[in-house]
């Protein structure tokens, strides 16, 4: 399997044997395979169309290059790695500060191609220097408190651009979307946050039909009359075409405020290949360098057409615990799936139209749960606060990030919020950690490969 297609059928094709998995190598009948596939794009649809709306991107675009981006993936990382990927919502409080400064959706577009180029560049080190180099770089401290920075700073877009659009359509969605991540379980747990989004699209058609037009703010302007749901640009729209393209423009100011997520995504990444290789037994360290750079060089191809940077999806991992199945075969056929969606206008059209109230629900969630992702990273690594080295600059580094603090330079160049932030937490850590004691120093291991060098580089 060079490319990592060519699957062996697995027992009698349809379940798995029992205490046994099906491998990436391995696939059950076709028929099950594709309905597996359809499981994935439910599991992985929500966030990848949530974030391209949320960023003024085509969603149409985004869920088109999702697959292409998968497929690409795949075939990189030979088939070892099952994995989706779709859009990162990781740049949402980037979108949201370029729009802010009056950039366009090619100037944010443009910076995203950069942070891809760059993750590319940093998978590739990860391929030559060995995965213990991601600690050495960025340890468990200061990758939390980037995670967590960049998802708190989006706290004003919610509570000033979404909520205020309609706040009881919002407490709705939001209660809702509470009760489906708590109480369902299994698959349906899985797709919360999309349960929440249709509870909330159908809740505005229903108090439109009742209410009529409200008065309020939208996209944090001035209070108009309007639907709550518009839905003029659906019957308009066509059933087949290709969605909406354009060429990144670049901005260095635009590109300095998206860099600090390249940390985010190497967690993420790093994360994802770590939680792979514990479900299937099989050690993919050798391979995280492969995954990082395959997951830059798609977020390059996906913005470059005007396409939000992708990142593997934790949703999918779900949906594989619950199968035993982690064939990837039935990733080529979610991907394939997303690009015939990508290709339906209308289905975009409908999309977009989701009402300002119900993401104004959905990111009171969705952005804490972000920020809160940096807390699970440091008490999954058991990082000690108690320790001066890790609390202050993650300390100053977060407070920063959140309240949006500028640092001016001149009178055309200043540094703020998370990129600001960011490098307060790492320059500030390494700096710290130079002149501190040696007890000071100890850290949980975060992988268990040999110290950078020590290593046999992967070979393609």
């Amino acid at each position: 399997m060079r490319l990592g297609v060519g699957w062996k059928l697995h027992g009698d094709g349809r379940t798995p044997a029992p205490g046994a998995v099906v491998r990436p190598d391995e696939r059950l009948s076709w028929g099950r395979t594709i309905g597996l596939g359809a499981q994935h794009v439910v599991a992985m649809f929500g966030a990848t169309f949530v974030a391209p709306v949320l960023m003024g991107l085509d969603p149409n675009l985004a869920v088109m290059v999702s697959g292409v981006a998968t497929i690409f993936f795949l075939l990189v990382t030979r088939g070892r790695i099952p994995s989706y990927l779709g859009s990162s919502l990781s740049f949402v409080g980037v979108a949201a500060i370029i729009a802010k400064e009056g950039g366009s959706a090619a100037t944010l577009t443009g910076a995203l191609l950069v942070v891809g180029a760059v993750l590319f560049a940093c998978g590739m080190a990860v391929r030559a220097l060995g995965a213990r180099v991601i600690h050495a770089v960025l340890p468990p401290a200061v990758t939390g408190a980037v995670v967590m920075l960049i998802g708190f700073n989006l706290a004003p877009v919610a509570a000033g651009t979404y909520w205020p659009t309609d706040q009881w359509t919002a407490l709705a969605t939001l209660l809702f979307t509470g009760f489906a991540l708590v109480a369902l379980r299994g698959f349906w747990n899985r797709i919360a946050i999309f349960l929440g989004l249709v509870f909330g699209y159908v809740l505005s058609w229903v108090l439109d039909r009742i209410f009529g037009q409200i008065n309020s703010p939208i996209g944090g302007g001035k209070a108009t009359d309007h639907w709550r749901l518009d839905l003029g640009g659906v019957a308009q729209a066509d059933w087949v075409g290709l969605p909406t393209l354009h060429a990144p423009s670049f901005e260095v100011s635009a590109v300095l405020v998206a860099l600090p997520v390249v940390i985010a995504l190497i967690a993420e990444n790093a994360g994802h290949v770590k939680a792979v290789a514990e479900m299937t037994g099989d050690s993919l360290d050798d391979r995280m360098g492969t995954a990082i750079a395959a997951d830059g060089a798609a977020s390059v191809l996906s913005t470059a057409v005007g396409g939000p940077a992708t990142t593997t999806y934790a949703e999918n991992i779900g949906v594989m615990a619950a199968s035993r199945v982690y064939s990837t075969a039935a990733y080529w056929a979610a991907a394939l799936f997303a690009i015939l969606f990508g290709l339906c206008p209308k289905f975009g059209a409908v999309i977009a139209a989701v009402p300002g109230g119900v993401l104004g629900g959905i990111t009171v969630i969705l952005y804490g749960m972000i920020g809160l992702l940096g807390a699970k990273i440091w008490i999954e690594s058991g990082v000690d606060f108690g320790n001066p080295l890790n609390l202050v600059p993650v300390a100053a580094g977060v407070i920063v990030g959140i309240g949006n603090v500028t640092l001016e330079f001149t009178d055309s160049f200043s540094l703020s919020g998370i990129a600001l932030g960011t490098i307060i937490v790492l320059t500030g850590y390494h700096a710290l950690r130079y002149f501190a004691p040696a007890h000071m120093k100890q850290e949980k291991a975060l992988f268990d490969a040999a110290v950078p060098g020590d290593e046999e580089p992967e070979r393609v």
